[in-house]
């Protein structure tokens, strides 16, 4: 949600945008249900704030194109469920349940909705022991390193150079993660109400940062073969965004990469009407049918400040060392470097240590990433074909997981079926804009076997619930 959620009343008109195509979660049941569980879900989603008052159920009604008395019954089942307070005098605030006996409070027994694989933890630890032993000379300083200690910027910056963009120690900042990064770029050069170029679908916590920022995502949709770049052109020249995000490489949720043709067109889109653009490259490492080609920069000739590039060691080595980065030209990265204490005075020394080691180690490393990779997209491409042969997943030759195309727009009602047998995934909406993309969903394939087998046979039997050709499975209970 945007920046009026914080005053803690939700605007009606985008709380209806947000529930999206709400109505595909009744198609078995009345229509209260899939009202509240597409309300459940954004609470429990974090995209609705915890303490925030919910619309009249008159507005909400008028808003929806539905009877009050459909809106009533929704409020009445989530105060009964816990994720609604009532107050006397006034709207009824979202909460999140606090009593083990509440029905609808599920045992997560599953999770298909983080795309990231556990860590080497060999080789991670090993990192750690050496970064305790070069820490030393960092305590006797402050341990304020706004850009970064020297010897991390160096192994990202000798990255790019490898990878054939000639890349200055000088041109790279050290973020605490990459949506941090992201943040940052949002921070410094937007401001609230401005327009942000987005592929549809995208990452959501790109979109979830330029919520919190007070931005408008503008959407140019993808096809199911990559980029319509003469959209993307056409986009930019009509609404003259402030900026531009774009997932080049192995693109979170679809997987495509853009060809070195598609990059040499864009980068002369970016120069020619002059948008400053993120490249989100977080999951470049993660290629595993073909090589992703040289960083998006080095396709340009002419606008290189206006690219900024995002990196991270999240899915290449491990999500808990939150270290991330961006690579600009060094104006570009100054003008980002001058805002950052406002924001925060650097990422951990420590971590920025172990970051370089296992950056030393990445051709042992990230082999064997990429091969865990595959043979568990082979699993769960069997998986499907046994358990779900109706569905389509997208042509990607890399990333974490399948973007898949549903039978039916029923994306929201499968997730909130799934919820409630303990299986979390989030619906095709959550990476789009105005609640469209009810006909996907993104499916994982970073768990262990067992688990990634576990997760499909619930998510089969949620859809078989959703479609009516299986009885409604009762919610687990803690007890």
């Amino acid at each position: 949600m945007t920046a009026s959620m914080t005053a803690r009343s939700l605007d009606v008109d985008l709380l209806s945008r947000e529930l999206g195509n709400w109505r595909t979660s009744s198609r078995t049941g009345p229509a209260y249900h899939g009202l509240s569980d597409a309300i459940r879900l954004l609470i429990v989603d974090g995209r609705i704030p915890i303490g925030a008052r919910l619309p009249s159920e008159r507005a909400l009604a008028e808003a929806l194109h539905v009877s009050r008395t459909t809106v009533t019954a929704a409020y009445t089942q989530l105060r009964e469920d816990g994720y609604l307070n009532a107050r006397q005098g006034a709207r009824s605030t979202t909460a999140l349940p606090v009593s083990p006996s509440v029905p609808s409070l599920t045992i997560p027994t599953a999770n298909l909705a983080a795309a990231t694989l556990a860590a080497p933890a060999a080789v991670v630890s090993q990192a750690y022991a050496d970064a305790a032993e070069l820490i030393t000379p960092y305590l006797r300083d402050i341990g304020i390193e706004l850009r970064g200690v020297p010897a991390l910027r160096e192994a990202i910056a000798e990255r790019y150079c490898a990878r054939g963009l000639p890349t200055d120690p000088d041109e790279i900042m050290v973020t605490t993660g990459a949506l941090h990064a992201i943040g940052l770029i949002l921070a410094t050069y937007t401001q609230p109400d401005d327009r942000v170029l987005v592929e549809q679908p995208t990452y959501h916590g790109g979109l979830a940062a330029m919520a919190t920022r007070g931005v408008r995502p503008v959407p140019v949709a993808m096809t199911s073969t990559g980029w319509e770049l003469d959209a993307v052109d056409a986009a930019i020249r009509q609404l003259v965004p402030s900026l531009a995000y774009l997932i080049p490489d192995n693109h979170n949720p679809t997987g495509l990469t853009l060809p070195p043709a598609g990059r040499r067109r864009l980068a002369q889109i970016i120069a020619d009407t002059r948008t400053r653009t993120i490249i989100d490259e977080t999951i470049t490492d993660m290629w595993l049918d073909e090589q992703v080609p040289p960083p998006f920069a080095a396709s340009l000739t002419a606008g290189r400040d206006l690219v900024l590039t995002v990196g991270s060691m999240s899915k290449s080595f491990w999500g808990g060392l939150r270290i991330g980065w961006i690579r600009a030209e060094r104006t570009t990265l100054a003008t980002v470097a001058a805002l950052r204490p406002a924001v925060d005075m650097g990422t951990p020394v420590f971590e920025q240590l172990a970051a370089a080691k296992l950056l030393a180690a990445e051709n042992d490393v990230l082999p064997e990433r990429r091969e865990i990779l595959r043979t568990r997209r082979a699993l769960l491409l069997d998986l499907m074909r046994e358990h779900l042969p109706d569905w389509r997943p997208a042509p990607g030759t890399g990333g974490m997981s399948l973007w898949v195309r549903l039978p039916a727009p029923m994306s929201s009602a499968l997730s909130a079926a799934a919820s409630r047998m303990g299986l979390e995934i989030p619906p095709g909406p959550r990476f789009g804009v105005d609640g469209t993309l009810e006909r996907f969903i993104r499916v994982p394939y970073t768990l262990p076997d067992d688990q990634l087998i576990e997760s499909i046979t619930l998510l089969a039997r949620a859809w078989r619930t959703v479609t009516g050709t299986a009885p409604a499975e009762p919610a687990a209970v803690i007890v």
